[in-house]
């Protein structure tokens, strides 16, 4: 590659990652509004593993949840204070080493023009963009995919064991990330046999030998990186099989309903039609129901999924190209988790694809415009003796579309995230605003003041009380009894109320959720008075 070419390809990478960070880290203290329980709940046990130097490799709480993710948000609370912007920071952070790792893979297995149009359309896609602003730990699992088959590739190609040591030391990794990324191994085990297949079939014997020996070594090296790295996690399932199978045996599994087979078709067609027709409803996750991909981007992933299949299906050199069974594979299995949920189509659960699907986008957005240039090359007369004057002319054309069709797209993604899914006022709503709310109250209150938040809604139980009240514990910082007694910040259940009133001292009581019934049954029947101060309804003795 030329001098000139090296600096136009580190100008075109540098934009990328300023459009990254400009995506995930503009109003990141603002939107998304509130403070979700889930996201609570990572803050209640960073907080608690702060306090105790307890840093878990499992967090049982909440449904249970992998350890990595929590204790980093652990380190940003520690710089920056329990805030949504600690917990979510993290994210951002990890979205745009995704995008930088996507252009490093696709670079790797293609060219920097494909890594180039791949990892800018994960830069703006709203899709990545809405988990890169939110405290969920399932961002890590497409940053750890990127990353551990770029080290996996260069591996394969070179022999280095190196290579396959990096490769299982992100491998292993990545089972602390989030429980989707347990298929994983099953991408690796297809690639290598892909791979064997293809050294017996390209190679004379002598060469097959020494390919398949390298193969053989560095592929036993990083299986035994992988289990070292995984191992304390293995053990910790083994003491505690509850744990592993926490979200295995959730009631959301096709396989616990009446008809599983009809479910589980159902839930495939669901996902697969999530990128062109109807996506997640979940506002957390989408803005509800619309494609997760928009218009421009999944009709590139439609051209481009066809084209290399059919691409794959030719089997052109007597067996399937393996980079090609890597991405379908690498497509379908990170769709699985969505396949076996009646929650179908969810954004969350099959973040893992959102890569591939990048690089099956680009090599739409390619073929597209590589058709562009014949119809220009067809359509526009030119003699012999003009030829440096119509290239000159072909250039500056497809290079003009080039960046007008990105900046369009850029602008189109943006408005998708920050005019249309952000400023939807339903959104306050989904990430529970009003538990903010109840936080600044109580943290402005004198501590003098008994004060009781009433958790009358949520479903698993933490600490004894719903998991909704995790996001007041992390942002008044009462995550224990010793705090909330520091702090004189009490929680209690619907069930709990009436063994208030024998108490001779006054008190306050904030629920999580108001209605005209819980107000008759708080004021007429247990006699509270009742204030309104902003959003809040509070009941007091």
């Amino acid at each position: 590659m030329s001098y000139s070419n090296k600096r136009q390809e580190l100008l075109i990478v540098l934009s990328i990652i300023i459009m990254a960070v400009f995506f995930r880290f503009y109003q990141l203290d603002s939107v998304p509004p509130g403070l979700w329980s889930d996201e609570g709940a990572n803050g209640v046990d960073a907080l608690k593993a702060i306090d105790s130097g307890d840093y878990k490799l499992f967090y049982s709480n909440n449904n249970g949840r992998e350890g990595l993710f929590i204790n980093l948000q652990a380190l940003s609370i520690k710089l920056l204070g329990s805030t949504p912007y600690a917990l979510r920071v993290v994210s951002a952070i990890m979205g745009v080493l995704t995008v930088v790792g996507l252009y490093m893979l696709t670079r790797y297995l293609f060219d920097w023009r494909t890594a180039s149009i791949a990892s800018f359309l994960l830069a703006v896609s709203s899709w990545h963009v809405i988990f890169s602003r939110i405290g969920f730990r399932a961002i890590m699992l497409p940053l750890v995919l990127v990353w551990v088959f770029y080290f996996l590739w260069r591996g394969l190609r070179t022999g280095s064991l190196y290579q396959y040591i990096i490769t299982g030391i992100i491998g292993g990794l990545g089972f602390y990330t989030y429980f989707s990324y347990r298929t994983v191994p099953l991408i690796a085990l297809i690639v290598f046999g892909n791979y064997w297949i293809s050294l017996k079939k390209d190679f004379n014997d002598s060469a097959y030998d020494h390919s398949r020996n390298q193969l053989l070594k560095g592929f036993t090296i990083m299986l035994v990186v992988v289990i070292i790295i995984a191992l304390p996690l293995g053990i910790y399932f083994l003491q505690h099989p509850e744990d592993f199978l926490k979200r295995d045996g959730n009631p959301i599994s096709v396989f616990a309903q009446n008809e599983p087979l009809k479910e589980f078709g159902l839930s495939i067609v669901k996902t697969l039609g999530m990128f062109n027709f109807s996506g997640d409803f979940n506002q957390r996750h989408n803005i509800p129901g619309w494609p997760e991909l928009s218009i421009p981007i999944s009709l590139l992933f439609a051209v481009g999924f066809i084209k290399e299949l059919t691409h794959w299906l030719r089997r052109k050199h007597g067996h399937f190209s393996t980079q090609h069974t890597f991405l379908f594979s690498w497509f379908f299995i990170m769709l699985l988790p969505g396949f076996l949920s009646t929650e179908a189509p969810h954004a969350l659960r099959t973040i893992g694809v959102l890569p591939v699907v990048m690089i099956f986008s680009a090599k739409g957005f390619w073929l597209l415009l590589n058709l562009l240039k014949r119809y220009h090359q067809i359509t526009d007369y030119h003699s012999s003796t003009d030829l440096s004057s119509y290239y000159r002319e072909k250039n500056i054309l497809i290079s003009v579309t080039i960046i007008i069709f990105l900046f369009s797209l850029g602008l189109l993604e943006y408005s998708r995230y920050f005019n249309v899914w952000a400023k939807e006022p339903s959104l306050k709503s989904a990430f529970a605003q009003s538990y903010m709310d109840i936080s600044d109250y109580l943290n402005n209150a004198s501590p003098t003041i008994t004060k009781y938040v009433l958790v009358n809604e949520g479903d698993v139980l933490v600490d004894d009380v719903p998991n909704n009240a995790q996001s007041i514990k992390f942002l008044t910082e009462t995550y224990d009894i010793q705090s909330s007694t520091n702090k004189n910040i009490h929680y209690i259940r619907s069930d709990q109320v009436e063994s208030l009133l024998n108490s001779k001292n006054n008190f306050i009581l904030i629920p999580l959720a108001n209605s005209t019934e819980l107000s008759i049954k708080l004021s007429e029947t247990y006699g509270l008075k009742q204030k309104t101060q902003g959003t809040l309804t509070i009941y007091f003795k």
